[in-house]
């Protein structure tokens, strides 16, 4: 029988996984179905053009290293930094993290359809574009990494690679590639692959192994919550202020107007960047099984890792 601890773990990611899915389908169908989120996303993404001359070499830099050849190399590092650990199962879950998101991204792209509601001001028959392709990739490789590092490096890991993620969603936004919905949805699908792959090594533990926490990073922890909750709720105020104008032609609004509606939505992107990384550096640090052994670690640090 297995301890306690593991089945609340094992519950937890189940619930987890649960969870972004459902907060996916309500991104989904808010800002694709409904015609309120359809012109939300088409303010925020005409805004992007406030000082888009700018943004945009950033943006291109940011995208241009995200591809299908650094998607492959990337994946091959995760899963041999996991292998040179001895952790085969954890190189065989972070690369089915990776592998599955961007799958499951690419199938929700071209398998639903956005219904054509009046909204976007140039194409009568728009297509889908979420969840953002470039959002996933970025995201993927981000919590995978998180998950193979060693303990002792995976705070620092999950700050840069929520930071690295929330980059690539801005950017997609600030390019004119992708509404923002679409870098939020691609953050939820990642999310929700991570939890999976939590609960996988979660019942791959033999019963009576014993469930011992691989590492703590309060500190880290708590900056991504901090930052993610702050950034969600700018966000939801951004949203609430362009709500009101609703509606109107766009030509009508005015830069600030236009300038809150960005702002947000970037805020929001990050926000759920923040928060999303945050769930899963909290959970890997049970879900993720500590080395056996006190020794070195292979990939460096001790055997807390």
């Amino acid at each position: 029988m297995r301890s306690r601890g593991a089945v609340l773990l094992g519950v937890w990611c189940l619930l987890l996984a649960a969870g972004l899915i459902a907060a996916f389908g309500v991104v989904w169908w808010v800002f694709v179905r409904t015609w309120r989120g359809q012109w939300l996303d088409t303010i925020a993404l005409t805004g992007n053009s406030i000082g888009q001359d700018e943004a945009y070499g950033p943006a291109s830099t940011v995208l241009g290293v995200v591809s299908v050849a650094s998607l492959a190399l990337a994946t091959g590092v995760i899963g041999f930094i996991a292998l040179i650990r001895g952790r085969v199962l954890l190189a065989v879950v972070a690369t089915g993290v990776i592998a599955g998101s961007n799958l499951t991204t690419q199938w929700v792209k071209y398998a639903v359809a956005r219904p054509s509601i009046g909204v976007d001001p140039v194409d009568a028959n728009p297509a889908n574009s979420l969840p953002s392709g470039h959002t996933t990739v970025a995201a993927s490789v981000a919590v995978a990494l998180v998950l193979v590092l060693p303990a002792a490096l995976r705070g620092i890991g999950a700050l840069a690679g929520a930071g690295y993620a929330a980059a690539a969603g801005v950017a997609t936004l600030s390019a004119g590639w992708h509404r923002p919905s679409d870098a939020v949805a691609a953050l939820l699908v990642v999310g929700g692959w991570a939890a999976a792959g939590m609960l996988a090594l979660t019942l791959a533990r033999s019963p009576d192994d014993e469930l011992r926490p691989s590492g703590h990073h309060p500190m880290s922890l708590a900056l991504l919550l901090l930052a993610g909750v702050g950034l969600l709720a700018a966000a939801g105020a951004a949203m609430a202020v362009t709500d009101q104008v609703t509606g109107l032609p766009l030509e009508a609004l005015s830069r600030r107007r236009l300038f809150v509606a960005y702002a947000g939505s970037a805020a929001g992107i990050a926000g759920t960047a923040a928060v999303t990384m945050a769930l899963v550096l909290g959970t890997a640090g049970y879900a993720v099984p500590a080395p056996a052994s006190t020794g070195p670690d292979p990939a460096g640090g001790t055997g807390t890792g």
